[in-house]
């Protein structure tokens, strides 16, 4: 290869290097492509048109399906070399102390209003105890200067990434999409995850199982996303979502990222049972009495 080539070659080199950021990417939509009418010798044939366009609309509309979203087994990860847990971090580890024993629900308190999200710990408990664990600062993550602690990993980040009607992105130390806590865990695919939903909580990643502190809120649904990123929980009230997904933009960044000024951690009360003897619906009226 002679030198001008090389020189040419070496950027292009480098680029194709650098490690994506974890980074769920929107569906590109196709544009359709006109297509001609053809073209017929002598008159239109007008009555033929009309006959053909009305059997057009009488045909129905195929319904379109579900796509089936089959379970995967959770893979195995190598821990970091240098992570002080090796990897090991229990839904237990992250829940220590929590009263209660209904759901589990985390609030995530904005500058735009408070999001509470239920946590789907039954369907992602590793994911769940990922999240509890830097939201409550006892997992260790590696901070952006590269030094290990443990302290609330969310408190003071933003959500740095907004594509309306798509997902809004958060949760990195560095603020601008590249931070990460210093390892990764394994998706969590169950059975019939589906993007189908505003407010579903997803995690964020670079490709399969480099799951690490990024999550993301869906402003709508994406399909093809199915498979690829685990759904750890449902947010709400929907005026926050739409709050935090309608700030001005530059492309895909922020211009003024929304903070996230602290995500704390409970688990609701279990619902009290019905006391003794009480009945477990409404009495059912008399049945009318029937002509004999």
């Amino acid at each position: 290869m002679n030198r001008p080539h090389f020189v040419l070659f070496l950027p292009l080199w480098l680029v194709a290097c650098e490690e994506p950021p974890p980074e769920p990417e929107p569906q590109t939509r196709a544009v359709p492509k006109s297509v001609a009418a053809p073209v017929t010798s002598g008159a239109l044939d007008l009555a033929g048109r009309a006959a053909a366009t009305a059997t057009a609309a009488a045909r129905p509309t195929p319904v379109p399906t579900a796509r089936k979203i089959s379970a995967k087994p959770v893979a195995e990860v190598k821990p970091s070399e240098d992570d002080p847990l090796k990897g090991k971090f229990t839904l237990a580890d992250a829940t220590a102390g929590l009263t209660g024993k209904g759901p589990l629900v985390a609030e995530i308190k904005t500058d735009k209003g408070t999001l509470s999200c239920t946590l789907f710990e039954d369907k992602a408990p590793l994911t769940v105890a990922n999240f509890v664990g830097l939201a409550r600062g006892l997992r260790p993550w590696k901070t952006p200067a590269g030094k290990w602690e443990k302290k609330p990993g969310y408190d003071g980040t933003s959500f740095h990434r907004v594509v309306k009607g798509f997902m809004i992105q958060g949760g990195d130390p560095a603020g601008n999409g590249s931070g990460e806590p210093g390892y990764v865990i394994p998706d969590e695919i169950w059975e019939d995850a589906r993007h189908d939903q505003r407010g579903l909580l997803c995690m964020a990643n670079r490709g399969p199982n480099t799951n690490g502190m990024q999550f993301f809120v869906m402003d709508g649904v994406a399909a093809h996303l199915d498979g690829g990123y685990t759904i750890f929980g449902k947010c709400e009230p929907e005026s926050v979502i739409d709050a935090l997904a309608t700030v001005p933009v530059q492309g895909e960044r922020a211009v003024t990222p929304p903070k996230i000024q602290k995500v704390s951690v409970k688990r609701l009360a279990k619902p009290a049972a019905p006391p003794a003897g009480a009945p477990s619906a409404a009495p059912r009226p008399a049945p009318a009495p029937s002509a004999k």
